[in-house]
Formats: C-alpha cells, structure tokens, sequence
C-alpha cells in the first residue's frame, strides 16, 4: 500500500510536507492510564516526568507504579507489626538487656564458638540485670534470652531495609510523584530514628543506680517513645499504601459522616494514648501490682493512686496509678469501639468501610478478653 500511494504524494506534495504529515499520522506510544490537561510543571505519566527531567524514559505508567509502591509499603507496614509483636515476646520474656552493646554491623554476627559464647556471658555479667536479679543464670539460659534480643534487633535491620533500597530504586527509576517522595523520605527517616530510639531505651537499663535495689529495667518513658514511634511508622505505612491501592469513594458530605470521620479520629487517637499507656505499664511492671478484675484488689479505687508527689508524678511513675489508667483507657477504648461501629450502621457506606468497623470491633473485644 505504501508503494502504491507514497509515489504520487510525493509527486504532488513534496518530500517535506509528506514527512510531516508521516508524523501526525504515527501512533502514540499505548499507556493503560488517561491522559487529562494538567497544570503547568504537572505530567499525565511517570514516563513524561522522566523525560522532563533527563533521566530518559520508564516504562511504568503511573498507575501502575503506585500500584507497585502501595504494594510495597503494605509490606513495609507488616514488617513493622512483626517488629512491635516481636518486641512484646522480647519483654515478656525479659530479654531486652541480655546484649549489652551495640554496633550496627558487628554484632550482626552472632557468637560461634564456646570462648565467644563466654566472653559475651561475662560482658552480660558486669551490667545491673546480672547482678541483681540473674546471679544464678547458666550459660545456656544466657544463650536463650541472648537469642531473642538478637532476633529482635535483625528483624530491626531487615524492617530498615526493607523501606530504603526499595524506596532507592524507586526513587531513581521516577516511579514516586513529588508529593511522595516526601512521604517516603519521612517513613526512612523515621525507620532510622527508631532503631536509634531502640538503643537509647535498651541503654536505660544498662546504667548502674547505686541508691536503689529494684529491678533493673528500661525507662517507662523512652519504651513508650519507642513504641509509640513504631505505631506511627505502621499507621503512616499501611495508611499511604492503602491510598495507593484503593480507590476513594465519593459519598455525599452529610452531617452524619462529618460527625462519624470526627468520631473515627477521635477513637484513633483513644487507642493510640491507650496503647502509650500500655507501654508505661510494661515499663514499671505494674500489670504485677493488682491481678483482679474489675476491682483492683477489694476496692474499686484503690487507696494508694497518690502517694507520689508531685501528684502528676503518679501519672507517669506509680504503678498503681499507671495500672488504673491503662484499665480505664482500655475500658473507654472499647466502648467507643463499639459505639463507632453502632454509629458506622445507620449510615450507608462502602462494604469495605462496613468490614472494617466490623474487624476493628472483633480485634477490640478479643484484646479485651486477654487483658482480662
């Protein structure tokens, strides 16, 4: 066909017009997203920001590339949950103080040989936790306590590498938009500030405390810190993959919905103070002071809330007070739970707004029943 009809056009037209009008004619390059007008400095696809900015072109449209960066921060967000319930089984087991230094490398290694397993035992052994409350502890016990702190502090690394080499690649192939690459700068960041925040709460039991024979254990305040970081890390995680991966719902702003979002917010920020408060709880062993439930010992409110002073120092250092604060957080989280999803039914919402109410109620009561 184009033996046919290019002579004579070329005959009529001439060699320049026919070049030009070969180039109208060609097809453009086919992209699954749609191209709309954008604003000045904006472009329609990822392969349009690479060219702008001389790094050649990707063969990623954009939607497709927040499909891949929502996918992975979903996993990010996982990584993290693993690392606080791991951090939980490190508590419990009392095993956070078992490694006494720290280097980011170097004891990515662990002991191989007896004489290594014993030099770290006597390490283990000039600290406070030894020397007070492990006096009797054999070797292999040590190797025990030694493992789970090891575990938690790997998972550490793999938890911060799995958001900065993607986050590199990512960030160099242009496949995160201006705005997330804010975003993401912020989710490194604050990856690289808790594991330092780890080491600085595990240093806090490491001191010696020449004026007291308590047991040797981190500050309540810089365990809450950590652990609230990691819960900051992981609700900015899997909220930025979730708005990647699904796509929003256009409901009419009724005042009903205003008031469930406000209610929705402030429930969030319930559970979240409520799980500080968990952590202070932890970190004063003050789950130990009164095993009944509801009352505390024979008394709805026990007789010693006050014995610190200043008063707001019971708030943050009485056990008794820590522990009567965290039942009443705990109690009021989930009753608001429960009203939210009660609220959550008289409105119409999505299925999957009305499955979240519904898990988030299951997860609220199951943890309720083994707080109790």
């Amino acid at each position: 066909m184009q033996r046919l009809l290019f002579p004579p056009l070329k005959a009529l037209m001439g060699r320049q017009y026919l070049r030009l009008l070969a180039r109208r004619a060609a097809p453009r390059a086919q992209c699954d997203c749609i191209r709309r007008p954008l604003g000045p400095g904006q472009y329609s696809t990822v392969s349009e920001v690479a060219l702008q900015s001389g790094r050649g072109t990707v063969s990623l449209p954009s939607k497709a590339a927040e499909r891949v960066v929502g996918r992975w921060l979903l996993v990010c967000s996982g990584t993290v949950a693993g690392a606080v319930i791991l951090g939980g089984v490190t508590r419990l087991t009392e095993s956070g103080l078992s490694m006494v230094d720290w280097h980011l490398i170097k004891e990515m290694k662990p002991p191989t040989s007896q004489e290594e397993w014993e030099a770290e035992f006597q390490r283990y052994q000039q600290f406070p936790e030894f020397k007070i409350l492990n006096h009797d502890m054999t070797l292999a016990e040590f190797k025990f306590i030694w493992y789970m702190e090891y575990s938690h502090r790997m998972w550490g690394r793999l938890v911060g590498l799995a958001y900065i080499l993607p986050a590199a690649y990512f960030w160099r192939k242009g496949w995160l938009s201006r705005g997330m690459k804010g975003r993401v700068l912020a989710l490194c960041g604050l990856v690289c500030f808790q594991g330092l925040l780890g080491w600085y709460m595990v240093k806090s039991g490491l001191e010696e405390k020449p004026d007291t024979h308590d047991i040797p254990r981190v500050s309540q305040y810089r365990l809450a810190a950590h652990l609230g970081s990691a819960l900051v890390l992981y609700c900015a995680s899997l909220w930025t993959s979730l708005s990647l991966l699904l796509s929003p719902h256009n409901l009419p702003e009724t005042r009903q919905l205003q008031r469930l979002r406000r209610f929705a917010h402030g429930t969030a920020g319930l559970v979240f103070l409520t799980a500080l408060s968990g952590a202070f709880v932890a970190g004063l062993d003050a789950g130990l002071v009164y095993n009944s439930f509801p009352k505390m010992g024979e008394s709805w409110i026990p007789e010693d809330l006050f014995t610190f002073s200043p008063i707001l120092r019971n708030v943050f250092e009485n056990p008794t007070m820590v522990q009567f604060d965290h039942r009443i957080l705990g109690i009021t989280s989930v009753t608001a739970i429960t009203v939210l999803y009660f609220f959550s039914r008289r409105i119409p919402l999505p299925r999957r707004t009305k499955m979240a109410a519904m898990t988030l109620l299951a997860l609220a009561d199951l943890d309720e029943g083994i707080g109790n």
